[in-house]
Order: structure tokens, then sequence, then C-alpha cells
């Protein structure tokens, strides 16, 4: 099963928030098998986004931290026709327009799952699944993936 991470759990997994989302972000980052997890490009931007802003690390430790995810897994980027689809997602379904892009280039290679706390859990559109994955009690989906 292909999976997409939101900013969300990368910030996460990077240290930035309570204790247990960064323990539960990690987990998923380290028990998922790399060739079925892909990045969309716009969460690396809003992830360096995070780190230098929230977080407060400098350009340089940005960059290592946002190319070192893309060395670690499939970064997919956004093209013309996942604009079009995220703009109908903004109309249609009321998303901000720059999740709603992280959403249409998650369905556009083939994901099954979107880990993420930022959309409606359970939210399915073209295929893609949006999963809390620190909702409680746990989302049947997740039971699926290697714990």
């Amino acid at each position: 099963m292909r999976i997409a991470f939101d900013t969300n759990i990368l910030a996460y997994a990077e240290g930035l928030g309570d204790v247990q989302r960064c323990g539960v972000a990690r987990h998923w980052v380290e028990r998922l098998d790399v060739s079925q997890v892909v990045i969309p490009a716009q969460t690396l931007g809003e992830l360096y986004r995070v780190l230098t802003g929230k977080a407060n690390r400098t350009a340089a430790q940005a960059r290592e931290a946002v190319l070192n995810w893309s060395d670690a897994f499939k970064v997919a980027d956004s093209t013309w026709v996942a604009f079009q689809s995220a703009l109908d997602l903004t109309v249609d379904h009321h998303l901000p327009i720059w999740d709603a892009l992280i959403l249409a280039v998650t369905a556009d290679n083939h994901c099954r799952l979107l880990l993420s706390e930022d959309f409606q859990n359970g939210f399915t559109w073209r295929g893609v699944t949006v999963v809390n994955p620190f909702a409680e009690p746990r989302p049947p989906l997740l039971t699926r993936l290697p714990q």
C-alpha cells in the first residue's frame, strides 16, 4: 500500500511538538517500507517554512533536513494537472489550496493513504483516504500497516 506524508508528520518526526505526537510520527516513519512512501514536494516546502519559522532553525539547517527527507523517500512533484485538481478541491470540499495540492499529488501518485492530522480523518478522494495517525481509537486502516 502506497502512503504519503503530510507536513505535520515530518515536523513531528523532526521533534517539533509534544512528546506523544513526535513519538507516533517517528514510529510510522521508521516502520513503513521506504519504497511505499511518497512525500509531495509541497510538503517539503511547508516543512522548510515550519523549520525556519516555528523551530528557528537556520536556512542551512532547514535545507539539510529537507534534503535528508528527499534522500530517504520518493518526492512527488506538483504538476499543473494536480494544481487544477487542487482548485476543484478548494471549491468542492472547501480545503485550503496547499492542503488540496498535497492531496491531489498524493492521488496522482497512486497512494492509498495520506497520513495527516490537518484534514478530516477518514476523508476519501480519488481513492486516497486521509488518516490521522494520532487519533484514538486508532483508525482501522492503520492496523493494516506494519506495526
